[in-house]
């Protein structure tokens, strides 16, 4: 078995996290000065980082891990997500990690299923 990298086992903790729905376990992997880079726009700080992901947590069915990846600092995740308004929408994370913590975020995700559904 090979030995997970420091930033990839915090990655994965995080996304274990969130995907079972546990917000309060996930944000204990963020760092209060996150800076998350997402399709909507920058988000910064913990407590507005929390309100970007407890919409989507609550709304979610399932996360299924797609591949992860990382070093002593960086880590990327791909997963895909079942959720109540879409069935199927992929998504991912590169993550720059310091003192445990993830200081950084570039989260991408497939905004076409949930504009599918809108319409």
């Amino acid at each position: 078995m090979t030995e997970k990298s420091p930033a990839l086992q915090i990655a994965l903790a995080y996304h274990e996290a969130w995907a079972g729905k546990d917000l309060d376990r996930a944000m204990s992997y963020i760092a209060e000065d996150v800076v998350c880079d997402a399709p909507a726009g920058r988000i910064e700080g913990a407590e507005a980082y929390r309100a970007f992901m407890a919409p989507f947590v609550q709304m979610l069915h399932d996360a299924t891990m797609i591949a992860a990846f990382g070093d002593e600092e960086i880590a990327l995740v791909m997963y895909d997500t079942a959720t109540v308004p879409v069935p199927s929408a992929p998504g991912a994370e590169c993550v720059t990690v310091k003192d445990g913590k993830i200081t950084y975020s570039r989260f991408l995700f497939d905004r076409a299923p949930f504009q599918a559904a809108q319409a």
